[in-house]
């Protein structure tokens, strides 16, 4: 490992500029990066333009074999630090070395092919900065094609830290390039680096499970949709690490289970995705497991309620309409005669509810 750090500028400005970075940064920016000459511009340039200017742009360039380095070392920013794996060492431990090295009291991540609005890191240093007892704080994405055009659609997680606990046994709690932190609490959890792929979500579900998270409905981040982004081989790896997780989850709540549950479970969270239409074997299996966690989360209290029971009403109501589309009315009367259906109704008046304050609220929550 070695370090670059940035410094062309002109020298009637170097005291000037290099007297900024003598005060410890407020935030310190991670960028872990493998060979994306293309989009590494997009991202560095979208910092660089913040309207919060205390920070430091860690950039951790993990062994490129393309000009990756060199696209970084063309901008000329002081406040720019290049750290240069000598071999691919991948994401996590990329990551996990971002931490260790950031000089900044926050630390947020940022994706080498993502684009942070201008107003990012103002936000979430003021929330973070006036709610001392939260420990990280995320933001809603919107994506963009290869070439940077919006692509209208969006993704709005939860804002409220009992919602955001309360989904980590299927849902990442808040989107980790959107993700500012306090080093301090990150430094304590750090990412797993078994996980080659969804560290992210491990991070963030152990994280939950402990402190306070809370997502500002606004959306301050564009995800870059390419080819290289997600393929086939890494579709199964992460399938394959997120039943890993849910293992690790259940044995923690004490639910007993077995591989096809496991399987099974995992659908729950991607059933349009997939586009699986469960049958009524997997009915009357959706319905006897979410009631199963819901009874031993009332004894164990690993998730906050009544926000896990509203999860797992929603689930329940996702299931049976999916289901509809080839049993009809029998998915619908399991429904309404579940236990679960009266989870359901007040978890979707809760979501009635966040959504219009979503249209309504321009500001960060809360």
């Amino acid at each position: 490992m070695y370090e670059i750090r940035s410094a062309k500028f002109h020298s009637q400005d170097a005291n000037a500029q290099t007297s900024v970075m003598i005060e410890p940064p407020k935030v310190t920016v991670v960028i872990p990066v493998y060979n994306r000459e293309k989009y590494i511009g997009a991202a560095i340039g979208s910092i660089l333009a913040q309207t919060f200017t205390h920070f430091e742009l860690l950039v951790i360039d993990d062994g490129s074999t393309d000009k990756t380095q060199e696209v970084i070392q063309s901008y000329c920013d002081p406040r720019i630090r290049l750290v240069c794996n000598e071999t691919n060492e991948g994401i996590p431990r990329t990551r996990n070395k971002g931490i260790q090295l950031a000089h900044g009291e926050y630390l947020a991540f940022l994706d080498s092919d993502d684009w942070a609005y201008p107003d990012r890191l103002a936000r979430q240093v003021a929330f973070l900065d006036s709610h001392p007892d939260y420990v990280a704080v995320g933001a809603w994405i919107e994506w963009m094609d290869e070439e940077g055009r919006y692509l209208r659609r969006a993704k709005r997680k939860p804002i409220l830290p009992d919602e955001i606990a309360a989904q980590r046994l299927f849902h990442q709690g808040i989107e980790n390039s959107t993700s500012m932190a306090r080093t301090v609490v990150l430094r304590e959890y750090g990412h797993q680096e078994q996980y080659d792929v969804s560290e992210d979500f491990d991070l963030w579900a152990r994280i939950a499970a402990k402190h306070k998270l809370a997502t500002l409905p606004k959306i301050l981040l564009r995800r870059r949709m390419h080819a290289g982004r997600i393929t086939q081989e890494k579709a199964y790896r992460i399938k394959d690490t997120l039943l890993a997780i849910y293992a690790s989850q259940l044995r923690a709540l004490g639910v007993p289970f077995t591989d096809t549950d496991l399987e099974r479970h995992f659908l729950l969270r991607s059933m349009r995705k997939l586009k699986f239409t469960p049958d009524l074997v997997y009915v009357e299996w959706a319905e006897a497991w979410l009631l199963r966690l819901q009874a031993v989360n009332q004894l164990a209290h690993c998730y906050p309620e009544p926000a896990f029971s509203e999860v797992l009403g929603r689930l329940w109501l996702k299931v049976c309409w999916h289901a509809s589309a080839d049993i009809r009315w029998t998915a619908w009367r399991r429904f309404w005669r579940s236990p679960l259906c009266k989870s359901a109704r007040r978890g979707l008046r809760t979501l009635f509810f966040l959504h219009t304050v979503k249209l309504l609220v321009r500001t960060p929550w809360p």
